[in-house]
């Protein structure tokens, strides 16, 4: 078996969950809302498809983000009381 390369401790927040929470939450939550919202929308070519999936799925991506750091941000703080 090989030596682990490296542990991390992370003091605070650990930016690496948040990460790959908000990756995989994105996905889960926002290719759905995403694909709902393409139905009420007259999308005929890739590249109108391609904006308009940019357009609504940063913001679900950002606010996902957000939401996914203040909760580990409050995991944390409960922990260290």
């Amino acid at each position: 078996m090989p030596e682990r390369v490296a542990t991390t401790d992370p003091d605070g927040v650990d930016f690496g969950w948040v990460m790959q929470v908000t990756f995989v939450l994105t996905i889960v939550v926002g290719a759905p809302v995403v694909a709902l919202l393409s139905t009420q929308v007259a999308l005929p070519d890739w590249g109108s498809r391609v904006s308009f999936a940019v357009r609504v799925g940063a913001p679900v991506w950002v606010m996902t983000g957000i939401c996914v750091y203040l909760y580990a941000r409050w995991q944390q703080s409960d922990d260290s009381a």
